[in-house]
């Protein structure tokens, strides 16, 4: 009987997997309609999800993610907390989202959701008005695994393309292909998988979850932070903007494993004598930033192998720690380098 299922449930934001394009062959163009359809219509679309699961679906905004940021990041996590508050029946919770800052989100939340039972996220390359659209397997795919026993303790995972990924690891790499999330070096933690099976081949073991500090429960602003991106040539133009506007803190986009041009490295380092945290970051795809002792005497934080937008995620929950920017903050980076 349904009433035997596992309860799962469903918070919807919008994005791909709910688009609405001007015909079968669209898959450029439906972001600047901006239409979509309601969770509850594309659960219509995969009846088979009542063989999974029993759903409580509920949309709590429908945009593209690329409107989506620190506010909407408060609100889905104080949702999905409130949720298994208050509503202790629900087995597993699946947030449908755009692809765009899908990453993103799926890492405030690794941080921030204070539950260990399964928490998933979902988006599309292909809306569902497409031929060919991913939007229907991976909303089904979701529930399956936020239906999974396995699945509690993982901290937030995303699933896209059959693949399980780890929130704080996941990143998107191709402009349109469905099997865009990839884990970089460190692969992905398992499948949702074609017969049915959620198969784990590995599991996250940096702090998340209720592991972490963080608590966002009584934030309604999140610190602005941040990234600055270097290049070749580039000068401390855009760290001085950065440094004016007072901003919480800031991310360096780097050269290779922490290199940057020498007036990038000025300008940052007099932003740290002001008292902003600056946290060294790499615009390659993988490893890691390590501190050296030139690095430490001039007060920054590297960022270990997070990528900068990842980074400035961590420096953002970090800054409602401590307004210490000098030394507390400090150590809160050296937790998150060796820990998160």
């Amino acid at each position: 009987m349904n009433a035997n299922k596992p309860l799962v449930k469903i918070i919807a934001t919008g994005g791909s997997i709910a688009g609405v394009g001007p015909n079968r062959l669209d898959y450029i163009l439906y972001p600047e309609l901006g239409e979509h359809i309601t969770i509850d219509q594309s659960l219509a679309r995969i009846p088979e999800v009542s063989d999974i699961a029993r759903i409580d679906a509920e949309d709590l905004i429908s945009v593209g993610s690329t409107a989506i940021g620190g506010p909407e990041w408060l609100s889905l996590a104080n949702r999905i907390n409130r949720t298994f508050r208050e509503e202790p029946e629900v087995a597993g919770l699946a947030v449908t989202h755009g692809t765009a800052t899908l990453e993103e989100t799926a890492y405030f939340l690794h941080l921030t959701v204070k539950t260990d039972k399964p928490e998933v996220i979902t988006g599309a390359m292909r809306p569902p008005t497409s031929l060919g659209t991913d939007a229907d397997l991976n909303l089904l795919e979701a529930v399956r695994v936020a239906a999974c026993p396995e699945a509690a303790g993982m901290g937030v995972l995303t699933v896209l393309n059959s693949e399980i990924h780890c929130g704080r690891d996941v990143t998107k790499a191709n402009t349109f292909r469905v099997e865009t999330f990839r884990p970089n070096e460190l692969g992905f933690l398992g499948y949702a998988d074609s017969d049915g099976k959620v198969v784990f081949y590995r599991a996250p073991i940096r702090k998340h979850t209720t592991a972490t500090l963080f608590n966002v429960s009584e934030s309604s602003v999140l610190p602005r932070v941040d990234i600055v991106y270097s290049y070749g040539g580039a000068d401390g133009l855009l760290v001085n903007a950065v440094r004016a506007n007072a901003s919480g803190g800031m991310v360096l986009a780097g050269f290779g494993g922490g290199t940057y041009p020498p007036a990038v490295v000025e300008a940052a380092a007099a932003a740290v004598g002001e008292g902003m945290p600056v946290v060294l970051a790499s615009r390659a795809t993988a490893g890691r930033v390590v501190m050296t002792p030139k690095k430490e005497e001039q007060g920054f934080i590297v960022c270990d192998n997070l990528l900068p937008q990842k980074a400035r995620v961590l420096l953002m929950l970090a800054l409602t720690v401590t307004s210490n920017r000098r030394s507390e903050e400090r150590r809160v980076g050296k937790e998150c380098r060796s820990r998160w």
